[in-house]
């Protein structure tokens, strides 16, 4: 049975290696030169599997407004014509509740451990190397109010049984050898069996792996939409073509709304904006030992090998791609504050990415009411730390096999 995937990020990646081990013929097309280029270019680099939250949270309403005043807020709000982004924003804040934050984080939590699960049998079944490391995130918090409102998402780490240690200075700098100068951080939270790595680097090499096993990958592709008769789709057009198969599944991430749209389907999926720095290590023990997400910015420090990825923040501002003087001013900010002779900033690379929210924060994942069209979409700022567990997912239900978790 031949499964067309459209899309070579680390989503559509993952989801054509997981079906072609379930015995699908797999063709992944799209419109980049080759796989990972766009939002799984260079992204904050971490595998967040036990740090999982919605960015609809208790709160955040009220800290938006100020955010709007401030120069280096962690989220921003760019107001168009587009009628999708109001829809999507007020949906957001319907998930701003208590009750909401709790439901969202624990399907984020279930899906992320188990994604955790797959990505280390991943590992140990074909040895794939993505400069990853397997020593935790630790969440810094500044205010005594961050580190209370933590109580909520360590009642859901309990539920699962996800590990994590509340630390103070000492434990901080125990973890983080490099932040002991590091001034006004009252605690942190640590989950240990988080990891980290290139995400780029990882769907490139899978990539590689699922072709050598048989996944035909092609690039370059001018994809224009789909076609259909009644309940199933017939094919997608591809330039002046018509591209046939059995089934197929839509990975196109920020843009796989507008893909399904002309069929009538409306995905709850709008881009949330993040950007990036990379740089060079001048100083080993002056940088990251694993990787930081300093909560007041909302900003991630990681360690590769020879390289510090500074990554995050949220703009709500359509499909722009251009890129922020400001918001990179944001990111040298942290870094200067907490690994300052870490890295090189005059050598980094600045980079902006598109990534697929959903208004509560939970992946879109499965059939749709096309019989042979599905979707793997809406990861936001999770779709690394999903990919393999969506990916199995989407396999599982493709080859009509229970899935291991429920979503």
């Amino acid at each position: 049975m031949r499964v067309l995937v459209l899309g070579s990020g680390v989503i559509g990646t993952t989801s054509a290696w997981y079906l072609r081990q379930a015995g699908f013929e797999v063709t992944v097309i799209d419109r980049q030169p080759g796989p990972a280029l766009e939002t799984s270019f260079a992204n904050a680099g971490q595998l967040s599997f036990g740090y999982t939250s919605p960015w609809a949270a208790p709160g955040v309403p009220k800290k938006a407004i100020g955010w709007l005043f401030e120069k280096h807020a962690p989220l921003a709000i760019k107001p168009g014509m587009d009628l999708a982004q109001y829809r999507w924003l007020w949906q957001m804040l319907r998930n701003c509740t208590h009750e909401r934050y709790a439901i969202n984080k624990a399907r984020m939590v279930r899906m992320s451990e188990y994604s955790r699960d797959c990505l280390n049998e991943l590992r140990a079944q074909i040895g794939i190397e993505f400069e990853g490391r397997d020593l935790g995130t630790t969440q810094l918090f500044r205010t005594q109010q961050q580190l209370d409102a933590s109580a909520q998402d360590i009642e859901i780490l309990a539920q699962y049984g996800v590990p994590y240690e509340v630390l103070d200075r000492a434990g901080i700098i125990q973890a983080e050898p490099a932040l002991a100068h590091v001034d006004g951080l009252v605690g942190a939270l640590r989950l240990p069996r988080d990891q980290t790595g290139d995400c780029q680097l990882f769907t490139r090499r899978l990539a590689q792996m699922a072709a050598d096993a048989g996944v035909e990958f092609r690039y370059d592709q001018d994809i224009s939409g789909l076609e259909f008769d009644g309940d199933r789709i017939t094919g997608v057009r591809i330039g002046g073509r018509l591209e046939t198969a059995d089934r197929f599944v839509v990975a196109l991430g920020s843009y796989s709304p507008q893909m399904v749209a002309p069929l009538g389907m409306r995905l709850p999926v709008y881009p949330l904006k993040g950007y990036s720095l990379t740089l060079p290590i001048t100083d080993p023990a002056m940088a990251p030992t694993s990787t930081i997400l300093d909560e007041s910015y909302k900003v991630a420090v990681t360690r590769f090998d020879n390289r510090i990825r500074v990554g995050g923040m949220a703009e709500v501002a359509g499909f722009d791609l251009s890129l922020s003087q400001r918001r990179r001013e944001t990111l040298e900010l942290v870094v200067r504050d907490l690994y300052p002779k870490g890295g090189d900033l005059a050598k980094a690379d600045f980079w902006t990415g598109l990534r697929p929210a959903t208004p509560d924060g939970t992946p879109v994942i499965g059939a749709t009411p096309f019989r042979n069209l599905y979707v793997n979409t809406g990861h936001g700022t999770l779709g690394w730390t999903m990919a393999c567990g969506s990916g199995r997912y989407l396999a599982d239900l493709m080859s009509a096999r229970q899935p291991q978790i429920s979503t």
